[in-house]
């Protein structure tokens, strides 16, 4: 029995973003670089055994929200998301959930969250770096102890502009 994963691209701002989902939620949230050639073998190759499809209604409600967070009419996500990952990242994704809109948290403090202390930093930050759901799960809100931005799989570029936005959107009202 194959899987089914359901997709869409949409245009936002900063680049066109891949928005995937399965049968419980969104799965992927990634910025796209460069030319869009072939995305339903970029599926395939990472969704093994899926019959790829576009559209969907987790897509759809995805695509949604993303939209009104690119018009600054969303602070929260509330689309089913359902992210594959080890406990570990799980945990420190549920942790990302929880930063507010328009603020950061250092990894170290995410690190205090999951493991009890802030030794853990590095280990978060790989977890960080390993999140498939970009936005939904805010890891452009996670930042170095010192306050420099550290990584961002969509690049600082993305980073920086994401973390602008919502500070503009925030004190904008």
């Amino acid at each position: 029995m194959h899987k089914t994963i359901d997709y869409a691209i949409i245009q936002e701002p900063l680049a066109k973003i891949l928005i995937a989902a399965n049968d419980k939620g969104v799965v992927l949230v990634e910025f796209l670089a460069g030319e869009t050639t072939d995305i339903v073998q970029y599926l395939q190759n990472n969704f093994h055994q899926s019959l790829i499809r576009k559209e969907g209604p987790y897509v759809e409600e995805g695509k949604k929200q993303l939209e009104e967070y690119f018009q600054g009419l969303r602070k929260e996500f509330t689309c089913a998301i359902n992210p594959q990952g080890t406990e570990f990242q799980k945990k420190v994704w549920d942790q990302l959930q929880q930063i507010p809109f328009g603020q950061t948290k250092s990894y170290g403090e995410i690190s205090s969250k999951v493991l009890g202390n802030n030794k853990g930093a590095r280990a978060v930050g790989q977890a960080n770096g390993k999140n498939p759901i970009a936005i939904i799960i805010p890891c452009h809100r996670v930042i170095n102890q010192e306050g420099s931005l550290g990584g961002f799989s969509g690049g600082l570029h993305i980073k920086k502009w994401l973390l602008e936005w919502e500070k503009k959107i925030l004190y904008s009202y």
